[in-house]
């Protein structure tokens, strides 16, 4: 006896960090790609007139930071898609994606930095201070009214969008700072040393972002879950007698999603067995587990009782 269950919505109103796009909408993401937008060509030419390293580092962030917004407002836009034959859990994973690529993207930003910093540190460059305080100011302005508007979003995507505006905004708080220590000190190489902090900032970050990314795409448990307390909601269920074949893994980002294979009686009717398995889906929606997929089996058919599957979920039967 075989009985799926998908737990798409339930009516007694959990909504446990199911939901996804309900916030950030696309106009929000669109209106910060313009600002940004405005933002890199004030400090691209802010950097080559005074000459600054950090600035130019800074701008080289805030590049990343348009691919980013970019790539969030595209995968915002995408995710808006309904699923198909094609994409059966839809465009979901777009986000997961952008997030990504933003993050290998800031990590190769940081190495060139570091590189050009090398340099200065041998050859300090005269930075001009003035252009510094205009163009870093203006950066420091809009990323803040950017990131501080959308830091509270949970949604990853967005996530590193905004982990992108704040940096930049204490990057270009640093070369201000910097440029005062140049306006009384005409000690230039604070310059690059800025542009290394700056540097490291912007890989902390990344690597953060690359990490959960990469856990996402490789099916890992989602963050937070613990698979014993799992195993434990599912059995705490009147009727089920074992549990295996067990996955958990992330859609995107507030998307949890559960299969597994149950034991139990194989006298109970279809009925009953559906109640049980609605007593399930209502222990893991607390667990922060929105769509489950269960199989249940009577005892005489457990062909492998490991909790996680050992042979690719393919099992032998001779025929």
């Amino acid at each position: 006896m075989n009985e799926h269950s998908h737990n798409h919505n339930h009516n007694h109103n959990h909504n446990h960090g199911a939901v996804f796009h309900s916030h950030a909408p696309a106009g929000r993401m669109r209106l910060a790609f313009f600002l940004t937008l405005i933002i890199l060509i004030v400090e691209l030419l802010g950097g080559w007139l005074s000459h600054s390293l950090a600035l130019l580092s800074d701008a080289g962030h805030v590049l990343t930071d348009i691919g980013a917004i970019g790539l969030s407002w595209y995968a915002m836009k995408q995710s808006e898609k309904p699923a198909s034959e094609g994409m059966t859990f839809g465009y979901y994973r777009a986000g997961i994606l952008a997030a990504f690529i933003n993050g290998i993207t800031l990590i190769l930003i940081t190495l060139w930095i570091l590189w050009e910093a090398f340099s200065r540190f041998q050859h300090p460059e005269h930075v001009t201070p003035t252009w510094m305080f205009v163009s870093a100011g203006v950066g420091l302005a809009m990323n803040l009214y950017l990131g501080l508007g959308m830091r509270h979003e949970e949604n990853i995507n967005v996530k590193s969008a905004v982990l992108h505006m704040l940096g930049d905004a204490a990057a270009s708080a640093g070369v201000i700072v910097g440029g005062v220590i140049i306006t009384f000190t005409h000690w230039y190489v604070i310059d690059p040393i800025l542009s290394v902090l700056i540097a490291l900032l912007i890989a902390l970050g990344a690597w953060k972002i690359v990490k959960q990314t990469v856990s996402v795409l490789m099916e890992g448990t989602p963050v937070g879950i613990e698979i014993s307390k799992v195993v434990d909601a599912i059995t705490s269920v009147s009727g089920i007698q074992h549990v295996h074949d067990l996955h958990v893994w992330t859609i995107t980002s507030g998307r949890n999603a559960l299969s597994c294979h149950v034991v139990v009686d194989g006298k109970l009717t279809v009925e009953e067995t559906q109640h049980l398995l609605r007593d399930v889906e209502h222990e893991l929606v607390h667990l922060g587990i929105g769509h489950v997929t269960i199989q249940t089996e009577d005892p005489t058919h457990l062909h492998d009782p490991s909790l996680l599957c050992n042979n690719d979920g393919i099992h032998d039967h001779k025929h």
